[in-house]
């Protein structure tokens, strides 16, 4: 048989995710399962390939039947040399050759990107990215990423890392980042920094879902909460507006489930701080693919690396 399948991987700092795609980049069989038990290096690894070798055989698949492995991490990443160069919310990561590590595991081509580069590469082939030539996609979830496409291209920086905006301060001083860095925009609407918020505000533990649907029934407190995070995350996103020129911003990731409280504020913020012409010009919409997007862009990966020879 040839090989007509793709195995991809989506890392996050809450969930695994693994899915099988044909060659259209349609899913034909997924997985989720929790990271936390297993967020040391080698626990995650181990979860990994275990979960790989599952889903092959629940595909009833062989090796042979397979393109590669697409895997997205949350944190720098080098895909060219496939290193992880350390992950903010996921301990004990520090320049792993993962690549290299899981080849020998898995016995199948592996390729590596950052998780939200993935999400832009599948944004900017299938879904809300397609037809911009400046853009920046973005996840909202445990942590905040973006990737950046200048020109019709996607941007990776002098290290294959660019697009980091949830490391980006917008504070002089604030809250210790899990990265290390001082008032970081994650360390402010990463989905735990909100929820913290919102159990303090409440007095109870309460979930994303409760706190998105008690603002749709408009009660102040979520209200306030939702507003002061889409008002950081529109000054964020000011700054990138006033230095790239966009074209477009797309927001994904579990964060931007909270609908229109948090996509209205973040627009009325970027149109009343961003300099006129940039404001003008930039459009906000939600992303296309949903949670499936890290996934299809590691397919993504694969197949236009084996074109190339990689």
């Amino acid at each position: 048989m040839s090989r007509k399948f793709i195995l991809a991987i989506d890392v996050g700092g809450t969930n695994l995710k693994a899915a099988v795609l044909d060659l259209r980049y349609a899913i034909k069989k997924k997985v989720i399962l929790k990271t936390k038990q297993s967020c040391s290096k080698d626990g995650l690894i181990a979860a990994i390939t275990a979960c790989a070798k599952a889903i092959i055989d629940e595909a009833g698949l062989q090796k042979r039947d397979l393109l590669g492995l697409g895997i997205g991490l949350p944190g720098p990443v080098d895909a060219g040399k496939g290193i992880v160069h350390f992950l903010p919310n996921i301990p004990g990561w520090k320049e792993v050759k993962l690549a290299a590590i899981l080849k020998k595991k898995l016995g199948l081509p592996v390729y590596l990107d950052n998780d939200v580069n993935l999400m832009t590469i599948a944004e900017l082939t299938l879904g809300a990215a397609r037809g911009f030539q400046n853009s920046l996609c973005l996840t909202l979830g445990t942590g905040v990423g973006g990737g950046i496409i200048i020109g019709g291209k996607f941007y990776r920086g002098a290290d294959n890392a660019a697009g980091e905006i949830g490391h980006v301060p917008i504070n002089e001083n604030g809250p210790r980042c899990n990265c290390g860095g001082i008032a970081c925009l994650e360390a402010y609407i990463g989905n735990e920094r909100i929820l913290q918020r919102a159990r303090s505000v409440f007095r109870r533990r309460i979930c994303l879902e409760e706190l998105s649907l008690l603002a749709r029934r408009k009660n102040l407190k979520a209200c306030r909460i939702w507003l002061e995070a889409a008002e950081r995350l529109g000054i964020a996103l000011t700054s990138a507006v006033n230095l790239l020129n966009l074209d477009a911003i797309i927001i994904g990731g579990g964060v931007a489930n909270a609908g229109s409280i948090l996509f209205n504020e973040v627009k009325e913020t970027i149109r009343r701080r961003a300099m006129k012409v940039h404001a003008r010009h930039v459009k906000v919409f939600r992303a296309k693919l949903g949670n499936d997007a890290g996934l299809i862009g590691g397919a993504i990966l694969v197949r236009e690396a084996v074109a190339h020879g990689g």
